[in-house]
């Protein structure tokens, strides 16, 4: 296409999507103030464009306005939009294109932009009512309006089956299980989102699931839909004669494109359909174009944003006489469920000869991360990220590039070694789904004069789509400014510019006590997992509400949704507190009991307590009812707050004691139980310097002399563990625990999100002269206040687990099927081992299922 613009006035697009808003978008960007361009843009929806990456948050509150595009393009004088009248006819020779309503209208320059439509099984029973597909606005308006009308007809939630379990398809299954419907996904391979995972990451993402209550068939096809007298679907029928009850299906099994206007018109298509296009996103006629989903370049069609994107980029470049070609596809993805991260690039299966895989699992956390490097270990080929995809705003620009460090670093736990930051080369891609490179981020702080990466976003469009680069792009720009001299934002997220140090001044000064309040007064959006938990934890302290009460309940990170531990097959632990390791005899004949009962696992924990694993959602209530009913509260296993307070026996038994180490640690426990913080934080005390009870590897460690208590801060253990610093020596009793008020108090005041003690003590301005000033000085004049927040806390702690209990509601969440709250989860199995039992291993299911023999002298058992 080398015709120039004045030969152009006229641009005709048909589609009204994301592709076909970001064409216009960079068309009159790239035109100026050109006056002789004219636009037209048809829709077939009676909308305007909106977001179809974020259609899954219109089930958590998000109104079709939120999701609107932004509306300048559209709204520019040059152009024209024609909604809700579809184009059903393209004149090549006339250059006109028809519309249903039977207007012409003359193009120049014609831009297909019609996208794909959802495909349905050819299946018995496919087009049943309850049957959807999970494309539009439309289709997930009505989805949400079937299941609430549906469910009032048959009094009872509804059991839903998600067909497809690709990207999408988990998507729809947590849209439906946000709808109260008891989701199951059903998938044709052997494992979830097989086009982007291995199987070790698909099993991985299988337990991730199936941890959320949704449950996962693999290997089954459909065969059949089955029906009621009333035309509704009521079963599925699969290939190997299961058998499944449901009440309403979503079809989320791939995409079509839609070509048949290219098709009616003679257009080349390609091999497997869509409109074929070469490197300047130009048909088989040159004046017709097209771009995203409905376009085969090179014999393909993606169903992803991104590669539309980059073609609208392409195209806008053509049409105005340059020279810009599409680079292919970036298959590229990062699911958007909440709770599960999964994140897939590059050449993730290693297809490259000679790849080599660098692989870290943790399946006790859920966690599988590879990445695939060339066959000299040093160019980032591609990768996968399950369970923990922090890393990947940080590799996915690194593609085809060196690695430039240890690959162990991206792979290893977020609180341990930081991933090296290194410096992007200015042509990687570091949003991909707007194909905006590090240099062009650089250029925006140097030569737009951008200031943040707010900034940034709307001048480059970086991280406007799906968000996982604008990690990336904070660093980024914070690095650009600081080369500058000008002072980088430490915006919490984009919904917020404050840091969390000043969000809790902002929350505690205003005193607002709810999360929509507060990104109303503050922030803008709808928040996020990255603000939503840390502004529970402020509130938490600041306010002290139950963790489940009211709109603090939708804030919660997934272990405190339930107030226990999640493991790696689904079931939870249970971790009553023991201060300081202290229990009864009675307590621990209960504690067994209730093990015994309810055939749990159980162990003895770093912190001197008995952790009970293998508890069922719906037995939670009931094991707590008897551990509240026996005097113990919850250990807080679960929460970024007080773990435990370890301790040795001290001078109660020890020959060798000097002090109580024991009574200390069980007034410490009880004084800080259930204080929220930015992370998890630890005590220990130990009675003498043979110090047993590892106090300097705490953040507070507590430590016995003739003198007094030493007092220790800022240790930690975990993948870089920290030795704890001596703050003060030959403390009382209450000056010690005066001490340890105003030191977690600034703690909780001033450090970051997710930041432990020993990072935050490492930047602390002053280091630990600066900390002695701020707690025995009062050296920021605070002191006072630090007292009455601490005070404030001890005076209103309620134990959460005895709260919950009284109150039916918060009750209502410890289901695993909505549709069957007593019902248990099939999926548990269990083999004995050492006298106890553990989760069984895949192999061992399987085989089980097979009816082969498992490891000698074992059997597999099913917990009903």
């Amino acid at each position: 296409m080398t015709a120039s613009l004045a030969s152009l006035r006229r641009i005709v697009v048909v589609g009204a999507g994301m592709v076909a808003h970001r064409f216009v978008e960079s068309l009159l960007s790239r035109a100026g103030d050109a006056p002789r361009l004219a636009v037209t843009v048809i829709g077939d929806e009676g909308r305007r464009p909106y977001d179809r990456v974020g259609l899954t948050s219109y089930f958590s509150g998000a109104s079709p306005d939120d999701l609107t595009l932004e509306p300048a393009p559209l709204d520019d004088e040059r152009v024209s939009f024609v909604a809700g009248d579809p184009a059903i006819r393209i004149d090549r020779e006339a250059k006109t294109v028809t519309t249903r309503s039977r207007r012409t209208i003359d193009y120049d320059a014609l831009v297909l932009a019609t996208g794909s439509y959802a495909a349905r099984p050819g299946v018995d029973g496919a087009d049943l009512a309850g049957t959807f597909v999970y494309r539009t606005l439309d289709d997930v308006a009505a989805l949400r309006e079937f299941v609430g009308r549906r469910s009032a007809q048959l009094g009872r939630p509804l059991a839903g089956t998600v067909i497809g379990g690709g990207l999408l398809g988990l998507e729809a299954a947590g849209a439906l299980q946000g709808l109260d419907v008891d989701a199951t996904v059903v998938q044709s391979s052997d494992r979830l989102m097989s086009a982007q995972l291995d199987l070790a990451g698909g099993t991985t993402l299988r337990r991730l699931i199936e941890s959320r209550g949704i449950a996962v068939r693999t290997e089954s096809r459909t065969t059949r839909l089955d029906q009621d007298r009333s035309g509704h679907v009521t079963g599925l029928e699969f290939r190997d004669g299961g058998y499944a009850r449901t009440d309403v299906v979503v079809f989320t099994v791939g995409v079509r494109p839609r070509d048949e206007l290219g098709r009616e018109a003679g257009l080349e298509l390609g091999p497997y359909g869509g409109v074929a296009i070469d490197a300047g996103c130009t048909t088989s006629d040159p004046a017709i174009l097209a771009i995203g989903e409905v376009a085969a370049y090179e014999g393909r069609t993606v169903g992803l944003v991104a590669p539309g994107y980059a073609m609208a980029e392409v195209a806008a470049d053509r049409l105005l006489g340059g020279g810009a070609a599409f680079p292919g596809y970036d298959d590229a993805t990062k699911l958007k469920l909440s709770g599960v991260d999964v994140a897939s690039f590059g050449d993730a299966f290693a297809t490259t000869p000679g790849a080599l895989d660098v692989v870290y699992a943790d399946p006790v956390s859920g966690v599988y991360k590879k990445l695939v490097l060339s066959d000299d270990a040093q160019t980032l080929l591609g990768g996968i990220l399950v369970g923990d995809a922090s890393a990947y705003g940080s590799l996915r620009p690194l593609v085809g590039s060196a690695l430039g460090a240890d690959p162990a670093a991206y792979l290893m736990p977020a609180d341990g070694v930081e991933a090296p930051a290194g410096d992007l080369p200015d042509d990687a891609i570091v949003c991909s789904c707007s194909s905006v490179t590090a240099g062009r981020i650089r250029g925006a702080v140097h030569e737009d004069g951008c200031t943040d990466a707010t900034q940034v976003k709307t001048c480059t469009k970086a991280g406007a789509t799906c968000g996982s680069c604008f990690t990336m792009v904070k660093k980024l720009v914070g690095k650009e400014l600081a080369s500058l001299g000008q002072t980088v934002s430490n915006a919490m997220c984009e919904h917020f510019d404050l840091s969390r140090r000043q969000l809790f001044d902002a929350i505690r000064v205003s005193g607002l006590e709810t999360f929509s309040a507060i990104i109303e007064r503050f922030g803008r959006g709808r928040g996020c997992d990255v603000c939503k938990p840390a502004i529970a934890s402020i509130l938490s302290g600041l306010v002290g509400a139950h963790v489940l009460e009211g709109e603090n309940a939708t804030l919660q990170d997934t272990n405190d949704h339930v107030m226990a531990n999640l493991q790696k097959d689904g079931s939870y632990s249970v971790v009553p507190r023991m201060p300081g390791g202290e229990v009864t005899p009675e307590g621990l004949i209960a504690v067994g009991q209730i093990a015994k009962d309810f055939g749990l696992y159980t162990k003895i924990t770093g912190g001197q307590r008995v952790d009970m694993f293998g508890a069922r959602l719906e037995q939670l209530p009931l094991i707590w009812q008897r551990l509240v009913d026996a005097g113990f509260e919850s250990g807080h296993a679960y929460g970024k707050s007080l773990r435990t307070v370890k301790s040795c026996v001290g001078s109660t038994w020890c020959r060798y004691g000097v002090l109580d180490s024991v009574g200390m640690a069980v007034r410490l426990e009880l004084r800080y139980r259930g204080l929220r913080a930015p992370h998890k934080f630890k005590l220990g005390v130990s009675g003498c310097a043979r110090e047993c009870a590892e106090a300097r590897g705490k953040d507070v460690g507590v430590i016995a002399t003739e003198n007094g208590w030493n007092m220790y801060v800022g240790g930690n253990g975990g993948f870089t563990p920290r030795h704890a610093q001596l703050l003060a020596e030959g403390l009382s009793d209450d000056e010690l625990i005066t001490a340890i008020d105003r030191f977690f108090m600034y703690y909780i005041r001033t450090a970051d999100r997710l930041q432990r003690t020993a990072p935050w003590f490492e930047e602390l301005e002053g280091g630990i002269e600066e900390l002695r000033r701020v707690i025995f000085e009062d050296g920021l004049g605070i002191c006072a206040d630090l007292d009455a927040q601490m005070a404030r806390h001890v005076a209103g702690y309620e134990d959460e687990w005895a709260a919950t209990l009284r109150d039916p509601e918060k009750l209502k969440r410890f289901a695993s099927f909505v549709n069957a709250p007593d019902a248990p989860d099939p999926s548990l199995a269990y083999v004995p081992e050492r006298g106890q039992v553990r989760p069984a291993f895949p192999e061992e299911r399987e085989a089980a299922a097979s009816g082969a023999v498992l490891i000698a002298g074992t059997t597999l058992e099913v917990r009903r």
